[in-house]
């Protein structure tokens, strides 16, 4: 009996991190990153905002490919009412991690996968409750120091140094490495596509 070959899968997303957990699952894909301006709205729902960027994302991928399974991904980090998106610069980085000292916050990544064939298209989104430590100027100086906050949204890495500023979690620490990959897990089912 001919077996059916498992659909090409690819990574909208030149994140090292993203391609570590989708590697860590044993899954296999080619990477093309989306070219896509990540314009994000002052306003706006964490969750939607993250979602509809992982959309354009994989939509902007999908068009250029033909075929295959795409996945993206969009990360934001909520504080209040506010979005913390990546700092552009070591001051934006500071006043990011001040804001953040002492208090929980929420990370949202929207996921979407959608078939360059046929334009079928499942998203979603994760959400986790994230909570520093009181952060001294000396401790966020040194953080800043180490370059790590530059490409993340709200200024921190959890799966670096950054894990040394947060005293606890609530819900799926993957989701805020930037791939929950219970999510991704479930939304790659709705194609048939089986990780375990």
């Amino acid at each position: 009996m001919e077996q059916t070959k498992a659909p090409k899968l690819i990574l909208a997303s030149a994140s090292p991190r993203r391609q570590a957990l989708l590697a860590q699952v044993g899954l296999e894909f080619e990477v093309i990153p989306s070219s896509i301006d990540e314009v994000m709205p002052p306003k706006g729902l964490p969750e939607l905002i993250a979602t509809s960027l992982a959309e354009q994302k994989a939509m902007d991928v999908a068009l250029r490919v033909g075929e295959g399974i795409v996945i993206a991904a969009d990360t934001v980090v909520a504080l209040d009412d506010s979005i913390l998106g990546k700092p552009k610069n070591e001051d934006e980085a500071r006043k990011m991690l001040e804001r953040l000292s002492n208090k929980w916050h929420r990370v949202f990544t929207g996921i979407a996968v959608i078939d360059a064939a046929s334009f079928k298209k499942v998203s979603d989104y994760e959400e986790s409750r994230v909570k520093f430590k009181a952060l001294s100027a000396s401790e966020i100086e040194n953080y800043i120091k180490t370059g790590e906050p530059m490409d993340k949204a709200g200024g921190y890495g959890i799966q670096g140094k950054g894990a040394l500023l947060v005293e606890k979690i609530e819900g799926c620490y993957y989701n805020i490495v930037g791939l929950p990959l219970f999510k991704l897990g479930c939304l790659l089912s709705s194609f048939g596509i089986k990780i375990l």
